[in-house]
């Protein structure tokens, strides 16, 4: 029987995009769960955690995320899991304001770091004890974009896609990829600075950390390849 994620067990989880208030969010739930993690920026980020390993990665050196990856497996036995936080926005008021170089930049950050943890990870995933689990945060636009969000939109549907192609990947093998949707994420700061907001349809990062350390609760099947809507 696989182990509830609601006990302490030896799961290894590679988390993306660590560094943000989303990101250690996602960590403080997996660790509560009792999993280890590998915690990765782009600078470097202190924990207090003796469960969390912080690493510093170029996501977009696909070669360095290779190697990386072996690494992680070869020390730890296993990858469990892979979440990829790792964001950015840019946006204008109209469609004829649209900068190409936005896209660019939502290129690199939303998709081609994207292929590198995934491709390099995949294998790892797949046969990982229990089931692997991957999973991005999308968010409405991918769906439904404004004018304004052209290129945000169309990077995050390219996001959404490719993890997709990778649950079809994973069909039949016990591991699952999934999309979880927000209209916004928040947090204690926001809060703070805005007490009177409503932030209405926001999903706290707290929310998302739980439903992330989750994922190992649901069996594969059933998770993957679906799109699980967070919005409040």
């Amino acid at each position: 029987m696989q182990p509830s994620s609601t006990q302490s067990d030896d799961r290894v989880v590679v988390v993306a995009g660590a560094g943000g208030a989303a990101g250690q969010a996602v960590v403080r739930a997996l660790t509560a769960r009792g999993a280890r993690v590998i915690a990765a920026g782009r600078t470097p980020h202190e924990w207090d955690d003796e469960r969390v390993t912080p690493a510093v990665i170029d996501l977009l050196d696909a070669a360095a995320v290779t190697e990386w990856a072996r690494g992680i497996a070869a020390g730890h036995g296993r990858v469990d899991g892979l979440i990829h936080l790792v964001g950015g926005w840019r946006g204008g008021a109209t469609f004829g304001d649209t900068d190409l170089a936005d896209w660019a930049f939502l290129h690199d950050m939303l998709i081609r770091t994207l292929q590198h943890t995934t491709l390099a990870f995949h294998e790892h995933l797949r046969s990982a004890p229990g089931g692997g689990r991957m999973a991005i945060v999308s968010q409405h636009a991918a769906r439904a974009p404004g004018q304004g969000v052209a290129a945000y939109g169309a990077a995050k549907a390219a996001s959404e896609a490719w993890t997709l192609a990778l649950a079809d990947s994973f069909a039949g093998t016990g591991a699952a990829a999934v999309v979880l949707v927000v209209k916004a994420l928040l947090d204690d700061r926001m809060r703070a600075e805005k007490p009177d907001a409503k932030f209405e349809g926001f999903t706290h990062v707290d929310a998302l950390g739980r439903a992330i350390a989750g994922l190992w609760d649901r069996p594969a099947a059933e998770l993957n390849g679906t799109r699980v809507d967070l919005s409040a």
